[in-house]
This record gives structure tokens, C-alpha cells and sequence, in this order.
């Protein structure tokens, strides 16, 4: 992993009203990239970003858990395509397609949710 010295991890003054962010964009990006590239909840991915910043021996502030939270909904990131970790099933019966995915014992066992992870096409 490269971090560079001159990065702009600090936010700089945007010109408008109210309080100028903290951090900048890149660093919430950092953060977040490492929370979705180790699978880790979010307060863990900032734990080994203040590690990662310590082993590095760069003196940067790590954004807090709120701020995150916050800035993760308004920030503007291309994320790449995951795959599934266990194999795509593929059902066809009278009804249409139903591609099936992970999670489906959970919804056997606990009943249906309002996101489930499956497409139905009518043929």
C-alpha cells in the first residue's frame, strides 16, 4: 500500500457558508476503500487506517465514525463491480427466472425481507 506524502488529506475552504469539511474527499475515500477492500465494519476499516497512517509515520488526523457516516452519502465514487462470493443459482419454472444468490437459507429460515437478491423475468 502507497501513501503519498502529498496528499491532500485535509480539507481545504470551499467558499461557502457554514463550516469548511475537515477532510478532504480523498481521505474519506481512503477510508471507505479500505472498509469495503478488507470486508470490515467501519469502525475496524478506521482503527487500521490509524494504524496504517502510524506505520507510515505520517502525522494525519483519522476522520471519526460520524464524520464518515456523513460524508460517505454525498461523496461521488465510482465503486468496481463485486462478484458474489458463492455460486449464482439459476431457476426457470412457470413463473419466469429467478436468479438466486447469497443469503437465500436467511430468508428460508427468517422470512422474506424487503431487499432480496433475486431478478424475476418473464419469458
Amino acid at each position: 500500500m502507497w501513501l503519498d506524502e502529498g496528499m491532500q488529506w485535509l480539507g481545504k475552504p470551499n467558499g461557502k457558508r457554514g463550516r469548511s469539511p475537515t477532510f478532504s474527499d480523498a481521505a474519506i475515500q481512503f477510508c471507505l476503500s479500505i472498509k469495503c477492500l478488507f470486508g470490515q465494519p467501519l469502525r475496524q476499516a478506521l482503527g487500521m487506517v490509524d494504524s496504517l497512517l502510524r506505520l507510515a509515520k505520517l502525522d494525519w488526523p483519522v476522520p471519526d465514525f460520524s464524520t464518515v457516516c456523513r460524508r460517505q452519502k454525498t461523496l461521488q465514487v465510482e465503486l468496481s463491480y463485486q462478484p458474489s462470493r458463492s455460486p449464482l443459482q439459476l431457476l426457470v419454472d412457470s413463473t419466469g427466472i429467478k436468479f438466486l444468490g447469497e443469503g437465500e437459507w436467511k430468508r428460508k429460515k427468517h422470512g422474506a425481507e424487503y431487499r432480496r437478491e433475486w431478478r424475476k423475468v418473464h419469458l
